[in-house]
């Protein structure tokens, strides 16, 4: 059988490679602390799962409309207005299983073969990955450390050209938890219109923020034409299993939208779909203790991270990892993370999987207990003062 030259573009995601190895070496009697997956350890809801369950009673297991229920469209298009600032309606938003779709759909919709799309970099691998099954042109623009992992505005003016179609944001940021200020995207603004850009807003993690403001991209003036925003519940409500997200968007790139989902996934799963909506109705008591606790965890990590001689970790102002820089000469990062696993039995991610510019720097996700954290860190320190 012969294989499509375009298989060639995909990457896997290294938090589930690096996953899967931690978990064999689990079975072959060995102990293994997880600091690599990024999704929240808590259970979803009670509240939540109590709807699925009566949804499943009530018959919700049949067909549903391919953008979504309309009620649960109109929900989450009430809840973003309110919480979030976008100013849109049922008609803009299209549900997905899980956000991934989103990414997948908005860069089929919007690139032709040849156009290029700006990512910042480091970033979660999937864009570029996505982006180049499209036949598009991935052009990395890199983010300050030493801002804090800011956008360098220069080097992305610098990378525009007339081919440049879609800029892709994430805030707050995987791998590096940061979150733009304001004004990186008010300036970003001027940079979209006076390009005539499209952008992909990738705030997965827009409800987990420790210091600062969180802006969506979509709430600027004249941005909600130009934006497509993508989210779900997979880590406000710890719902990764769920596979249930969204995309906020103008109403014609909408109905293109639900096209591909009827060509592909038919729809999202309606007793899911129940259980999204009682989430987006019910008590939002868990998810800020869950948050509050990420921050006692964030602190914790950051600053046992910062006592390791030769490691130097910021303290990111949300999502839930941290993206410290360790001077190891001799090793990259993914020999780095590799020799963590193998030896130290902590599972961590290179910088490198998430680009060129991540090397010399591990993501190590604090979605684990605190005796978990303490042992991880612990057993770093360890592994760097005597390898």
């Amino acid at each position: 059988m012969r294989f499509a030259q375009r298989l060639g573009r995909i990457t896997t995601a290294a938090s589930f490679d690096m996953l899967a190895r931690g978990r064999a070496l689990e079975a072959r009697g060995r102990s293994i602390v997880h600091l690599g997956i990024g999704e929240p350890d808590f259970d979803t809801p009670a509240f939540i799962r109590d709807a699925a369950k009566r949804a499943l009673d009530e018959g919700w297991t049949h067909y549903g409309p391919a953008p979504g229920l309309p009620e649960f469209r109109a929900s989450i298009a009430a809840s973003w207005r309110e919480r979030r600032a976008i100013p849109c309606e049922a008609r803009h938003v299209v549900v997905t299983p899980g956000a991934k779709p989103v990414l997948f759909f908005a860069m089929l919709a919007l690139l032709e073969a040849g156009d290029e799309v700006i990512i910042p970099s480091p970033a979660f691998p999937n864009y570029g990955s996505i982006a180049q099954l499209a036949d598009a042109r991935v052009v990395p623009t890199p983010l300050r450390a030493d801002r804090g992992f800011d956008l360098d505005l220069d080097a992305l003016r610098a990378r525009i050209n007339a081919r440049t179609r879609v800029l892709v944001l994430n805030s707050p940021h995987n791998p590096t938890g940061a979150v733009l200020p304001d004004a990186t995207l008010h300036a970003l603004r001027e940079l979209v219109l006076e390009h005539d850009l499209a952008v992909i807003a990738d705030d997965i993690y827009g409800d987990m923020v420790y210091e600062g403001r969180y802006t969506a991209f979509a709430s600027l003036p004249g941005m909600f034409e130009r934006t497509v925003t993508v989210d779900g519940f997979s880590k406000t409500w710890a719902m990764t299993g769920w596979r249930l997200g969204f995309g906020i968007m103008e109403e014609a790139l909408a109905r293109h939208m639900a096209a591909l989902m009827n060509n592909s996934n038919s729809c999202t799963a309606t007793f899911v779909q129940k259980a999204g909506d009682a989430a987006l109705h019910g008590p939002r008591d868990e998810v800020v203790a869950m948050i509050a606790e990420f921050r006692v965890r964030r602190d914790l990590v950051v600053e046992a991270l910062n006592a390791i001689p030769g490691v130097r970790c910021g303290r990111p102002a949300g999502a839930f990892y941290v993206f410290p820089r360790i001077e190891r000469p001799g090793l990259t990062a993914e020999q780095l993370a590799d020799r963590l696993l193998d030896e130290a039995g902590v599972v961590t991610l290179p910088g490198t999987a998430f680009g060129a510019e991540g090397e010399g720097y591990l993501r190590l996700s604090y979605a684990n207990s605190v005796e978990n954290l303490r042992e991880g860190v612990r057993r770093i320190g360890q592994f760097l003062a005597t390898a």
